[in-house]
């Protein structure tokens, strides 16, 4: 995994601007340190940070290929799975190679088939290439957008980097939001709408898209979406090809010259991935898979059963390890640490985030990093089996609003009269709802219930999901770490998109298919353990800790968030807030002390970026 920076005008000499780019490139050593490469011309120039995972020499960047005479420079963060059969279908049409890197195979592909080269790929990507006798610049970011691409177009000149850091070291850019910008934080944060950058210069280039550059303009495509049809298997042949699916997909994602685990919980996701990762070292005659677990410190001493966590992780995670003989890490987090890092993990965001839910994952990716350099994950699994307590509970399905942010009336009482009359939250909220309502590819094939099952899986994999693909490249990339996501192969979703709901839902179970195609991979205890979210610290002196923070931002009269808040019911809220109130805010897992927590990221990244309003 790599970031990339690159900057295009056809109206300056760009050779001149190395300075910039090499700031802007190190904005992104943490993504990349294990190298740098810079490629200048008179209208476009790379920069490229590099952790290098596969091929270590034949995989540098920037990279050059020529074709009759022309030439194509390369800059690109990701992994494709299926490198070796697209190898082998360029070699038979007269290619030759220099190394074993996908990152070679992505660019003769792309000189090979132009853009059409996005159907080839099975894969997480975001890249640039120059193409010197068009003067034109392609762009495209995978089909689910597990890699993050921001651009940026300031009069003549276009900017593109991998984080938003990035594009703020650059001089044409400034750390601006406007109205637009609060609604992003103060109302849909920590998530962002599709194609946001929340700053008023940046923007993103949305999942499944591709952008053309050149001397008549910038130009914005969809290349993938889902298609609804007609789901014709039965349901045990759809078991099956579940089966296949998955499997293949986690085996594909295996491909490493450098040491790989797998996060594991104990539960369905990512014993399933384990499972199968453990079985293909086992054959490989390999070293035993290496497993990472997380909890917190005295978390078993106040540890409560609840909707959203049935059981603490521990034992499974034992069960699991001890079948498939894992050599297993835990990972112990405490409150100082986890409080301490809420910071780091605004600046590896460049966002506030899901606040101890970021920044245990920063710690996390810290320890893994010590052993591994990539790891697999069960993220995405919920949102394409549906395993969320929103899919299967009346009330969610009826809402007409997000069902991650049904209860966000309590947080808005926080806001300050200034700010609600600007962002109009309630408005807002419901514009953007109705905007992805629209977007769902309905089927007339559907009876009632798939047709509300398919809006609340569209809704998942578009808006709630890629706010957690996010928090996985932010943080695990900000330690040098590459987090791997079978569960989101686009083959996968595609078929689980046209699969009826009664199926996914077997036995009236959260994940019920998967469970059944997962039948002989798992102990039956742990095939069909109750789902557990994310682990969490259930330990009081977080809530204290938080709590005393944000009473200190409110007693601070230069704090930039005071604009913002209703200091009275802020300080209110702070004061009676308790790890009992119930207020899920956002998702399963921010309650009361992510509230506040989540208050505190926004005064420091206000402070921290220097954000000015420009209404």
């Amino acid at each position: 995994m790599c970031g990339i920076v690159g900057w295009t005008d056809f109206s300056r000499n760009l050779t001149k601007e190395t300075k910039v780019i090499e700031s802007m490139t190190n904005k992104l050593i943490p993504r990349g340190p294990d190298a740098a490469g810079y490629w200048f011309s008179p209208h476009t120039a790379f920069g490229h940070r590099r952790l290098v995972v596969v091929d270590p020499q034949g995989g540098q960047q920037p990279m050059m290929r020529q074709k009759k005479s022309i030439n194509y420079v390369l800059v690109y963060n990701g992994e494709l799975y299926n490198t070796n059969e697209i190898r082998q279908e360029l070699i038979c049409r007269g290619y030759t190679f220099q190394g074993w890197s996908d990152t070679e195979v992505l660019l003769q592909s792309y000189i090979e088939w132009g853009e059409k080269c996005l159907e080839k790929f099975n894969g997480i990507f975001a890249f640039a290439i120059w193409n010197e006798q068009k003067n034109e610049l392609f762009l495209a970011r995978d089909r689910i957008g597990i890699k993050p691409l921001f651009y940026s177009q300031c009069g003549n000149s276009f900017l593109f980097a991998s984080e938003i850091k990035a594009l703020l070291a650059h001089p044409l850019i400034s750390p601006t939001i406007d109205r637009e910008g609060l609604a992003e934080i103060f109302v849909m944060g920590p998530a962002r709408t599709p194609g946001h950058g929340v700053f008023t210069q940046i923007s993103e280039l949305k999942p499944g898209f591709r952008l053309t550059v050149n001397r008549h303009g910038v130009y914005v495509q969809q290349y993938w979406s889902l298609v609804s049809k007609p789901h014709l298997e039965s349901f045990e042949d759809t078991v099956l090809s579940v089966r296949d699916l998955v499997v293949n997909a986690i085996k594909r994602q295996l491909v490493s010259n450098v040491p790989l685990c797998t996060l594991l919980s104990g539960g369905l996701d990512s014993s399933a991935i384990t499972a199968v990762a453990a079985n293909a070292y086992q054959k490989e005659g390999m070293e035993p898979l290496q497993t990472f677990s997380i909890d917190y410190v005295d978390n078993e001493k106040y540890f409560r059963t609840n909707e959203f966590q049935p059981n603490p992780d521990a034992p499974w995670i034992k069960i699991v390890s001890d079948t498939f003989h894992t050599r297993h890490y835990p990972c112990f987090i405490d409150t100082p640490e986890l409080v301490n890092s809420l910071f780091p993990a605004v600046l590896a965001r460049d966002l506030p985030g899901m606040t101890d839910v970021d920044s245990s994952l920063y710690l996390f990716s810290c320890e893994i990093k010590k052993e591994a350099t990539v790891a697999l994950s069960g993220e995405g699994a919920d949102e394409v089996f549906g395993g969320y307590p929103w899919f299967y509970t009346r009330e969610p399905l009826h809402l007409k609003t997000f069902p991650w942010t049904r209860r966000n009336e309590k947080r808005f009482q926080l806001y300050s009269p200034e700010l609600l009359n600007l962002i109009q939250p309630q408005e807002y909220l419901a514009q953007r709802f109705q905007e992805a309502m629209a977007e769902v590819p309905r089927s007339a094939n559907d009876n009632p219930v798939n047709a509300k099952m398919r809006e609340m899986f569209y809704l998942n994999l578009t808006r709630w999901m890629p706010t957690l693909l996010d928090r996985k490249d932010r943080m695990s990339m900000a330690t040098g770490l590459e987090l791997r996501v079978p569960y989101t192969d686009h083959r996968l979703i595609e078929y689980l998109w046209n699969t009826p709901w009664e199926y996914k839902y077997y036995q009236s179970r959260e994940k019920g298919l998967l469970r059944k195609a997962l039948e002989g991979f798992l102990p039956e205890d742990v095939l069909w353990r109750k789902k557990s979210p994310y682990p969490k610290t259930h330990n009081p002196t977080y809530l204290e800790t938080v709590r005393r923070l944000a009473l200190k931002i409110l007693k601070d009269k230069k704090s930039p968030l005071l604009p913002f808040i209703n200091p009275t019911a802020f300080g209110d809220f702070a004061q009676r807030a308790s790890v009992d109130t119930n207020i899920p805010w956002f998702g399963q897992l921010m309650n009361a002390p992510q509230l506040l927590a989540y208050f505190i990221q926004v005064d420091y990244w206000l402070r921290e970026y220097n954000v000015s309003l420009k209404l």
